[in-house]
């Protein structure tokens, strides 16, 4: 089995991409569910971020507005719940990948968006990222975020830049266009994932 890393900054589109993609048949991780269920009612990170910020859950439930406060004052929080949460989300990656392969799919999907940043690019037989031009990103995550211009561009500018991430891409999947312009590219891209896969299979001789 083949891994193919998604990932693209915030605003960007990378969801509406995995969607399509678990639509045409490819398993989908999504790093994002994942840290959301370790951190939600009785998840599995909690009494960890409750030392690590005490006051931070109460009766099993995670109180983000302390924790929030907690890691702006403090980035050695910050550091403290990724060390937490990070080897987290590789176990249930893991997982992900033992029951792909067990089910005999050609390719998986890591829908990572710290991708590049936690070396998870390493784990990947490709790498595509999503992208769009820089007002298209800023108005999505105004528009999904309620805002203001200063501090959507304080949010974009804590992360990796956008043209570094699509430099060290396989593929590069622009949304800024329309959704029909989109689901084109995806299409290719699934198509060059199975053309790829059909010629690895006939190289090994396992197919006629």
């Amino acid at each position: 089995m083949r891994i193919l890393g998604l990932t693209g900054g915030i605003g960007m589109g990378k969801s509406t991409v995995a969607r399509m993609l678990r639509r045409a048949g490819f398993p989908v991780f999504d790093a994002d569910a994942a840290v959301h269920a370790l951190q939600a009612p009785g998840g599995r990170a909690l009494p960890a971020i409750g030392r690590l910020v005490p006051g931070s859950v109460r009766d099993g439930v995670l109180d983000r507005a302390v924790l929030r406060r907690a890691a702006v004052a403090d980035r050695a929080v910050l550091k403290g719940l990724e060390r937490i949460i990070h080897p987290m989300v590789r176990q249930e990656r893991d997982r992900f990948l033992a029951r792909a392969r067990r089910a005999g799919h050609s390719w998986a999907v890591l829908d990572v968006p710290l991708l590049f940043e936690t070396g998870g690019d390493r784990l990947c037989d490709r790498v595509a990222v999503v992208s769009a031009p820089p007002e298209v990103q800023a108005y999505r995550v105004a528009k999904r975020r309620g805002m203001g211009p200063a501090e959507v561009a304080a949010v974009i500018a804590r992360q990796m830049p956008d043209r570094e991430k699509r430099r060290r891409a396989d593929d590069v999947i622009c949304t800024g266009l329309s959704r029909n312009d989109t689901i084109r590219r995806v299409r290719r891209l699934v198509a060059r994932l199975r053309a790829e896969d059909g010629m690895r299979l006939r190289a090994e001789g396992k197919t006629s």
